[in-house]
């Protein structure tokens, strides 16, 4: 229940703070005067687009906050845990900040939100009827949404729709593989030779480079042998070598420090150079033992990297591409092989599945034809209070192809007049009696909310029609704020007279701009603006007393 609505900035609102009760809440004024911004406020609170329209000239931001008695719904409670929203005194704040620029920020219980979780909160709070809801009964999905809210079966519903969206991907599963089966066919005989070439070849990750090493070294063996000789004799073999004049040094040395101790430092550093000029003529050595030339090994290592470097050019840049290669054909043909396993497994999961959707959406069908049937009996009940007793309304269902929403499509139809057919609403439904249609279906469909009271709300409910039809309108509203607490917007005396809490909406210009004020009415202030509903803008006395008299006459109905 909405029990304090702030507006600021907002249109021709400057500030506006209206504390709301249960029951009937109505909110008239002169044409014009702002009435619906209210409504168009709280709109916004539901999670409502913003539009830097809203925001009033010269202002940086327009900001809406509610404050609602929460309803004690598990639903409820586990949507704000999940948002991490706390309650304080069994009450929620809302918050909408619309930015000049048009941006938007929401806030809920002083945290920020964002406004998709304002919409999920929308309907355990309240819910707005206005023309564009009005229109909307002419569609067949919203029809269906109301018969699924009537029936309650908004969970046999969900369980239909999972098993349709699973039943749907196992056949375009089976479309693809089935479309793609005789191209893949075409393909294996070309993978089967791909996968046989390459794996005769029997490569190795690093075998390119070490046989480019190899072969570089076999293509120049003389040069090797010539080089290395001049090395080892250098160092070690000829009567000038460096290892001669490394031990004629060393002698030397020793002579000198068998005089002076002092020099003993540099004969020590010089042994190790003896030991390793040791080491490498003896690895020279040994080098120049395998150098040998081998023609039928260059022949063989020219012979595999012409095999290598054709299957790069077939399969891929490098030794690695062309195994990645190969990994690929060798699972697509695995996969080949698996096709078949896995068609038949997507056939039975599709005929599983479709047995199941078939039994959810007959439960669904029948839970619907049920309710179809109570709640047009209601609604014709409800017409009846509305000045419209010769209507026959009906609900028809009509089996359609599988989807989400089931088996069924469903149609309102009515008949205003007795003796002629019922049909569609959108070919028989005046403006008039689609508003009473609309509220015969949300009284149809009020329901208490474990004890706290939901906040609905009606602008333009009374398009169309006066007079008695108004009265009856008026006795509904009453009717259903029995158990909602309910907000309407009205031009209308006759449903006036029937409001719990009575709100004038006026402007007002102030300092040279123009203001929207809003007020809850004295008993007297009421019987004027009644007057002035029902004569115009001289209040006479004449239309105080018949004010007067409807006020009365509406309390003692109640009585």
């Amino acid at each position: 229940m909405l029990v304090e609505l702030l507006v600021e900035n907002y249109a021709v609102v400057e500030r506006v703070r209206v504390q709301f009760h249960r029951g009937l809440n109505l909110l008239t004024g002169e044409t014009g005067s702002g009435k619906s911004i209210v409504v168009d406020a709280l709109g916004l609170l539901f999670g409502g687009r913003a539009s830097a329209d809203m925001v009033r000239s010269n202002a940086a931001k327009a900001r809406i906050s509610g404050i609602f008695e929460v309803p004690n719904s598990p639903a409820f409670t586990a949507l704000l845990e999940q948002a991490g929203i706390e309650l304080e005194d069994g009450e929620l704040l809302i918050e909408r900040e619309v930015l000049a620029g048009g941006k938007s920020r929401a806030f809920a219980g002083s945290r920020p939100a964002t406004v998709t979780l304002l919409r999920e909160m929308a309907p355990y709070l309240g819910d707005i009827h206005g023309q564009h809801d009005q229109q909307q009964l002419f569609s067949a999905d919203a029809q269906l949404d109301l018969l699924d809210d009537f029936a309650g079966a908004h969970q046999l519903v969900t369980t239909t729709a999972l098993l349709y969206r699973e039943w749907r991907a196992c056949e375009l599963a089976l479309e693809a593989l089935e479309k793609s089966e005789q191209e893949t066919l075409r393909l294996a005989d070309l993978w089967s030779f791909q996968k046989k070439e390459i794996e005769a070849a029997a490569l190795h990750p690093n075998e390119e480079a070490d046989l480019e090493q190899e072969k570089r070294v076999l293509r120049n063996v003389a040069k090797l042998q010539e080089s290395a000789n001049a090395a080892y004799s250098a160092l070690y073999d000829s009567p000038d070598s460096i290892v001669s004049q490394l031990r004629i040094t060393l002698r030397r040395l020793d002579e000198l420090c068998r005089i002076d101790a002092s020099v003993e430092p540099m004969r020590e550093a010089l042994k190790p150079a003896e030991a390793a000029i040791q080491d490498i003529s003896n690895d020279l050595q040994h080098y120049l033992d395998k150098l040998e030339a081998d023609p039928a090994r260059l022949e063989a290592i020219e012979t595999r990297l012409e095999t290598i470097d054709k299957l790069k050019r077939k399969y891929g840049a490098s030794i690695e591409a062309v195994l990645a290669f190969l990994s690929t054909v060798s699972a697509q043909l695995s996969a080949l092989e698996n096709a078949g396993e896995r068609k038949a497994e997507l056939h039975r999961r599709r005929e599983e599945l479709s047995s199941q959707y078939a039994k959810k959406s007959a439960e669904l069908t029948v839970e619907r034809s049920s309710a179809a049937q109570k709640l047009a009996k209601k609604v014709e009940k409800e017409l009846e209070s509305l000045a419209m007793a010769n209507s026959i309304f009906k609900i028809e269902l009509k089996p359609v192809a599988w989807s989400e929403r089931g088996a069924d499509r469903v149609e309102f139809l009515l008949s205003s007049n007795r003796g002629e057919e019922a049909r569609s609403l959108d070919r028989v439904a005046s403006g008039g009696e689609l508003s009473r249609i609309t509220l015969a279906l949300k009284t149809s469909l009020g329901q208490t909310n474990a004890g706290v009271a939901r906040t609905l709300v009606f602008d333009e409910v009374d398009t169309g029609i006066g007079g008695g039809v108004a009265e009856a309108v008026g006795r509904r509203l009453k009717k259903l704020s029995a158990n909602s607490q309910v907000l309407c917007v009205t031009h209308l005396a006759q449903i006036a007279s029937f409001a719990d809490h009575h709100y004038h909406v006026e402007k007002r210009e102030v300092k040279g701009r123009t203001v929207a004020e809003v007020e809850e009415l004295t008993r007297e202030a009421r019987m004027r603006e009644i007057g002035r509903m029902l004569s115009g803008e001289k209040v006479t006395p004449e239309a105080l007393k018949h004010a007067e008299r409807m006020i009365a006459a509406t309390a003692s109905s109640e009585t």
